[in-house]
């Protein structure tokens, strides 16, 4: 039977019942029919009792293409790859360590100097020689770079033989350095504590192969750990309950434990915090008492009172020819005169335009140059598009939250802290409901508590991805001062979006939404209609003059017919046709073409581009062409051109269409939006919501109109398990 062999790099899906859809890098394989995939990453599916990211495996099976998905290896059976000695070293030489040697040229060295390659490239470089093909400049690189990690390379290798991949191993060793190969032996499931980016799952497998028993000590307090770590961040909770956790540790055979003195223990050595029936995580706990504290303080201290603001205020208004309501004005003069001040809004009721004006006023009040402002202001916010819009309004520098601490990615440590700390006087935070309890902790401990703060936000929107919903809690919690916006700017007498995102709010849908407007149609069709719709509209769209840069597909949900993922195919025959003038490139079976629109899927703060942010292919390199020798894609993020190289090709992926959650943050002149039963799971007011309040100027909506007023009345929202609104009510009654 055909086989494939390689590491298996991502699981796309899991049924949860044994199918699994995945990623894997093609090694070696004597299918025919694979040949030309050896070095490339492929799609595999079939049915498997347990499939783990960064092990290696044989797949036996066929190549098969898949009438939506493309190109995919059908998997009938498998085997796990045992890792020997060569492997380790093969992981090794072409792990980050060694730039430019890759998994074939790492295999030919191994094959031809064997088990004690490394040890033999120490002793006389020009070993390496004896390698085909290899040239000295190589060789020169590669043993350069061994002697220089000549203490690490067997440590490494001990832990790529264990299981764990080169990057992994890299990063223990990084932390432990001479004490690693110690630290495994003694408890392995130490790792869970000390790396977040290791799943316990994985250390589970390396540690039973070990030898480590079931019910081990070691192996139930780090599974307790990993279960409350894994719940809090599916749930978005800070805090879980013992039924949930006796639950979770039962995927992993702990069984009719009484796990209570491990919690005890737990809880003594400082891993825990219990409060009566809640188990926190000590960090979570820490980061919202934080919070809570912060919070409390700023807001009770002594504000100030500006003598001539009612001139000033007159002053402004003639100066952007406009009147403030009353509810602008209070908030103009909170933001001014308070430490901390919050305020909330729905779309269309001027939150930029407060933004604006408040930074216009601090400037008239402390009489500064306006080349000074950048020195006492801060404008802050969790995506990058929406600290774009923050500039754009008000011509200063703005930035992500993550860039402002100036993260690491690599250690997940913030250089601005509490012990190197930001001075600015004054700072403004917008989308504050994106913002989770980690993140917004690490901000205010990376300030001084001399700053005035403002917080502007909607909590009707989708609340943040990871654990937390601080501006809920804070609003709800009665002790911070809000100011509500609630009069309707962003809307003339044929508008319709902002009306409708107001009556999706209060649950309260008029027939209305059925009715075309001059900026909203709502287009009933049935599911298999809905995609052709769309194309129809984007074309219509384009021809009246909408650059496909600024209207914007979004859907609820990745999968099936007029998911995101088939969408992006569709829509890029239609914006981005082949063309011969145009490069392109094949990964994973997605042609990446130059024009083509992109989504950037995670944070890279040293190239100043995250999560969320939308660009455009400008450039592609073939491997022939490019000075890495690889193909290289390069992305212009409103000016912020990124080159990615294929291990950097996970992090994208096309644009035309995306998720409702990965738009928060952004606005677009014109959203498109496919609604229908097969959604339903995703179909509930907060994320419909959400999409709606993207348009600026147009809005179109696809599909069931019954699977609308659905989404309208499932007010469906978990509850967060959170404490930060407690601790603030437990301050202010102190």
């Amino acid at each position: 039977m055909a086989c494939i062999k390689g590491n298996v790099r991502r699981i796309i899906y899991d049924s949860h019942n044994g199918f699994i859809v995945g990623l894997i890098k093609v090694i070696e394989t004597d299918d025919e029919e694979m040949s030309d995939n050896v070095g490339k990453i492929v799609t595999f599916s079939g049915n498997f009792i347990e499939l783990n990211v960064d092990r290696k495996y044989i797949f036996y099976g066929k190549k098969v293409r898949h009438p939506r998905y493309g190109m995919q290896y059908n998997v009938t059976e498998y085997d796990i790859v045992k890792p020997e000695e060569k492997d380790g070293i093969i992981d090794f030489l072409c792990s980050e360590l060694f730039s430019g040697i890759g998994e074939k040229t790492a295999k030919k060295i191994v094959d031809t100097l064997g088990d004690k390659t490394l040890d033999l490239i120490l002793e006389n470089k020009d070993n390496l020689l004896l390698v085909p093909g290899l040239k000295q400049k190589k060789i020169d690189q590669i043993y350069n770079t061994l002697f220089k990690h000549n203490a690490s390379h067997n440590t490494i290798v001990y832990l790529t033989k264990l299981g764990f991949n080169s990057k992994d191993a890299i990063s223990i060793y990084n932390k432990y350095r001479e004490n690693t190969i110690n630290n495994i032996e003694h408890n392995i499931y130490m790792l869970v504590d000390d790396f977040d980016n290791l799943s316990f799952k994985n250390i589970d497998i390396i540690a039973r192969n070990m030898g480590y028993e079931t019910l081990d000590e070691a192996r139930i307090n780090a599974c307790i750990i990993s279960a409350i770590k894994l719940i809090t961040f599916e749930r978005g909770d800070t805090y879980v309950l013992l039924d949930d956790i006796i639950n979770m540790i039962k995927n992993y055979g702990i069984i009719d434990v009484d796990i209570t003195i491990n919690l005890i223990n737990l809880n003594k050595v400082g891993k825990l915090v219990i409060d009566h029936d809640k188990y926190y995580i000590k960090d979570m706990y820490d980061a919202e008492l934080n919070i809570a504290n912060t919070l409390y303080y700023l807001s009770n201290k002594e504000p100030i009172k500006i003598k001539n603001f009612d001139s000033l205020i007159k002053e402004l208004e003639s100066d952007n020819e406009i009147i403030y309501n009353d509810m602008q004005i209070e908030a103009i003069k909170s933001a001014l005169e308070k430490n901390l001040s919050v305020i909330t809004g729905g779309p269309g009721t001027g939150k930029t335009t407060i933004i604006k004006a408040i930074v216009q006023m601090y400037q008239k009040v402390n009489k500064y140059k306006y080349n000074e402002l950048d020195d006492k202001i801060k404008l802050l916010a969790p995506t990058g598009r929406a600290a774009k819009r923050m500039s754009e309004a008000t011509y200063l520098k703005s930035s992500t939250i993550h860039r402002f601490l100036k993260w690491n990615k690599e250690t997940g440590d913030f250089m601005i802290n509490e012990y190197n700390p930001d001075f600015s006087e004054f700072i403004i935070i917008d989308e504050v409901s994106m913002i989770d309890v980690n993140l917004f902790n690490a901000l205010l401990k990376g300030i001084t508590k001399n700053v005035k703060i403002v917080m502007v936000g909607d909590y009707n929107q989708l609340p943040s991805v990871s654990e937390g919903q601080v501006l809920k809690d804070i609003i709800e919690s009665g002790v911070i001062p809000v100011i509500y916006l609630d009069t309707l700017y962003r809307q003339n007498e044929n508008s319709y979006i902002v009306t409708l995102a107001h009556e999706i709010k209060n649950g309260d849908l008029s027939l209305e939404f059925l009715n075309k407007k001059s900026d909203y149609a709502f287009i009933e069709c049935g599911s298999i209609s809905i995609k052709n719709n769309i194309i129809e509209i984007v074309k219509k769209a384009i021809q009246k003059g909408f650059n496909y840069k600024d209207l914007q597909v979004l859907a609820p949900m990745y999968k099936g017919e007029n998911g995101i993922d088939n969408l992006n195919v569709s829509l890029q025959r239609v914006l981005n046709k082949e063309d011969v003038s145009k490069k392109e490139i094949i990964y994973n079976d997605v042609i990446y073409r130059e024009n083509d629109k992109i989504l950037q899927l995670t944070n890279m703060p040293d190239n100043n581009v995250f999560n969320g942010d939308i660009g455009i292919i400008t450039m592609i390199k073939k491997s022939h062409e490019s000075k890495s020798k690889k193909d290289e894609i390069y992305v212009d993020f409103d000016g912020n051109v990124v080159k990615y190289e294929p291990k950097d090709f996970i992090n994208i992926k096309h644009g035309y269409a995306i998720s409702i959650h990965k738009s928060q943050g952004s606005e677009f002149k014109m959203v498109i939006m496919p609604i229908e039963k097969a959604f339903y799971r995703m179909l509930y007011r907060k994320l419909i919501y959400t999409g709606v309040t993207r348009a600026k100027k147009s809005l179109i909506l696809v599909g069931s109109s019954d699977a609308f007023k659905y989404s309208v009345a499932n007010t469906y929202d978990h509850d967060r398990n959170t404490s930060l609104k407690e601790f603030l009510i437990k301050n202010n009654n102190a």
